[in-house]
C-alpha cells in the first residue's frame, strides 16, 4: 500500500495534517515529530494547514498510532478513527469535508457527524491484528500520550516491535535488557547502523577468538553480539528509522557469520589439544547443513508464500529451538563452561542434521496439504 499511497499523493492523492499536542516524548521525539517521520515513509505530503483541493489525513497528536494504522487510514477515504473510549483520533476526509474535519479533530470533536461519508472505525476494524513481516498476532498501536503514560507508551511500542516467532533467547531472555538499551540508544541519538556495526566488530573478534580456542571470551563478545542484533531491529522500528541498507547490512551479517563462527570453532578446539569423533563429517554436517536449512526455508516460502515457521503452533514452537545461532551457542556454551568445547560442536552437529530432517518434513507435509489451505495459525 505505500506504493499506492505515493502514487497516490503525486496524483492528487490525501494530504496529511497533525493537529493538537502532546506532553512527554517517547524514543527521544515528540509524537509530531514521530508522525511526521511516519508520513515520510508512507510517502505522504505533509501539510501545515489543510489544502482544500486534496483529501486530507489528520492525526491528533496527543495519540501514538501505529505505523500501520496511518498507513490503513491513508488508505481509506472516509474513515474516522476511535480509541477504545470512542474518542475520533484521526480521519481521512474528502477535499470538500477536509477543513472542517480537521477543525473538528483539532477541537476535540468526532467529524463523522459532518458527512455520511465518514465512518467510524475501531484500530482492529481498521487495521489488522496480524503482522505477517513480524510473523505476530497483535492489536495496533493506540495509545493516549501523556507525562504519565510515556514508559506505558514505550513499552507498548517496543513490545510491538518485536518478532512473535524467533529463538528462545531473543523470545524470552532479551526483551527486558533490550528495551533498556535501545532507549539509551534512541536518547542518545545513536542510528540502528552504528549499532549493527558494532556488533559486525564483536563478530569479527569472536571468530578471531574462537580460533584461537578462547572460548570464553569468544562467548562472551559473541552473546553480546547477538544482544546487539536484537536492539539494533529494536531501534529501527520503535523510531522508525529502517532503511533498505540497514537492513542488507544487518541481515546481511546475520545470514552470513554463524558458519564462519561454527568453522573457528572447529579449528578452535584442536588448537587447545581436543579433538572431534568423525570430525570431517561433523564439520560437514555444521557448515552444510546450515545453508540446507536456510535453503529448506527459502523453499517451503516459494512453494507456499509463508514462512515456515509462522505455519502451525508447532512450526512456530520449534523455531525456539532449531539450529540456529541462538540454540547452537546455547549448547556451546554449556559444554565451553565445562572445558569440553568439543562435546559441544559435536551436539550441534546432531542437533542440525536432526532439525534438517525436520525441516524436510514440514515441506514434505505441505506438498500434502490440501492446496490453499495453508496459511498462518497466527491470522486466524
Amino acid at each position: 500500500m505505500s506504493a499506492e499511497i505515493q502514487n497516490m499523493a503525486g496524483a492528487g492523492g490525501p494530504r496529511a495534517v497533525t493537529v493538537g499536542e502532546a506532553g512527554g516524548r517517547i524514543w527521544g521525539m515528540t509524537s509530531r515529530e514521530r508522525l511526521s517521520r511516519i508520513y515520510r515513509r508512507l510517502g505522504l505530503v505533509e501539510t501545515p494547514a489543510v489544502d482544500l483541493s486534496h483529501a486530507v489525513v489528520v492525526v491528533d497528536a496527543g495519540w501514538v498510532f501505529d505505523e500501520a494504522l496511518v498507513k490503513a487510514l491513508a488508505g481509506r477515504e472516509g474513515a474516522v478513527l476511535v480509541d477504545d473510549a470512542g474518542r475520533a483520533v484521526a480521519a481521512h476526509a474528502p477535499a470538500d469535508l477536509a477543513y472542517a474535519a480537521a477543525e473538528a479533530l483539532a477541537a476535540g470533536r468526532d467529524p463523522s457527524g459532518l458527512d455520511a461519508r465518514l465512518t467510524r472505525l475501531t484500530a482492529l476494524e481498521l487495521g489488522s491484528a496480524y503482522n505477517s513481516a513480524l510473523r505476530k498476532r497483535e492489536p495496533p498501536v493506540l495509545e493516549r500520550l501523556t507525562p504519565e503514560t510515556v514508559r506505558a507508551v514505550e513499552k507498548r511500542l517496543f513490545q510491538g516491535s518485536y518478532k512473535g516467532v524467533t529463538d528462545l533467547v531473543t523470545k524470552y531472555v532479551w526483551p527486558a535488557p533490550a528495551r533498556v538499551v535501545t532507549r539509551w540508544c534512541a536518547l542518545a541519538k545513536m542510528t540502528p547502523n552504528q549499532v549493527t556495526f558494532i556488533g559486525f566488530l564483536l563478530t569479527l573478534a569472536a571468530t578471531w577468538l574462537f580460533w584461537h580456542g578462547q572460548f570464553g571470551w569468544g562467548l562472551v563478545f559473541a552473546w553480546i553480539m547477538t544482544f546487539l542484533d536484537t536492539v539494533d531491529g529494536k531501534l529501527a522500528r520503535v523510531t522508525l528509522t529502517s532503511s533498505k541498507w540497514g537492513n542488507v547490512f544487518d541481515h546481511g551479517i546475520d545470514l552470513l557469520h554463524p558458519p564462519f563462527w561454527w568453522w573457528a570453532w572447529f579449528v578452535g578446539v584442536y588448537a587447545v589439544g581436543q579433538s572431534i569423533p568423525y570430525a570431517e563429517l561433523s564439520l560437514a554436517i555444521v557448515i552444510g547443513g546450515y545453508v540446507a536449512q536456510r535453503v529448506e526455508e527459502g523453499i517451503f516460502l516459494a512453494l507456499f508464500k509463508l514462512e515456515m515457521h509462522a505455519w502451525r503452533p508447532f512450526d512456530s514452537f520449534f523455531r525456539l529451538i532449531t539450529a540456529r545461532r541462538n540454540p547452537n551457542l546455547i549448547l556451546m556454551t554449556a559444554c565451553a563452561l565445562v572445558g569440553r568445547p568439543d562435546v559441544g560442536f559435536t551436539l550441534v552437529a546432531i542437533w542440525t542434521a536432526a532439525c534438517f530432517i525436520v525441516h524436510a518434513v514440514q515441506i514434505l507435509q505441505g506438498l500434502a496439504a490440501p492446496k490453499g489451505s495453508i496459511q498462518s495459525w497466527l491470522s486466524k
